[in-house]
């Protein structure tokens, strides 16, 4: 294993917790965090659960890629993915003054910064440094 190796590893285990700790916390508690933040609670909690939802999954696919990058690299792509449209859609909301609460921007500069390690990654697992050594 390599340091990138282990480096990437990391990545994906801190991504894999945030991602699951967030989308736990706001499928089970988005009420007091609503509330906490003082953003009206909405009409059907059912994009909530279902955005809850698909962030807890996008989390637990981080810890498939922590245990093995070179094999689970498309998972990485998918992730980049995500991540640019979270990053994007936060920005817009921002720009046109329709975010929710600053704390959903902040989330979006969390978001931005594992983007650009994925796509670090991404490159790296690329390279020859990463593959593995043949037998």
């Amino acid at each position: 294993m390599t340091d990138r190796t282990g480096f990437y590893r990391t990545v994906f285990v801190v991504g894999a917790a945030y991602d699951m700790i967030l989308g736990a916390v706001f499928f089970l508690a988005w009420r007091p965090i609503f509330d906490t933040l003082g953003v009206p609670h909405p009409e059907t909690t059912a994009f909530l659960h279902i955005a809850a939802a698909y962030i807890f999954g996008q989390g637990l696919s981080y810890w498939y890629v922590s245990r093995n990058i070179i094999r689970n690299v498309d998972m990485v792509r998918v992730g980049i993915v995500y991540k640019v449209i979270y990053v994007g859609l936060a920005a817009y909301y921002l720009a046109i003054g329709q975010m929710l609460h600053p704390v959903f921007t902040w989330f979006a500069v969390f978001d931005l910064a594992f983007l650009l390690l994925f796509i670090a990654c991404l490159r790296w697992a690329g390279s020859p440094e990463a593959q593995p050594a043949s037998a």
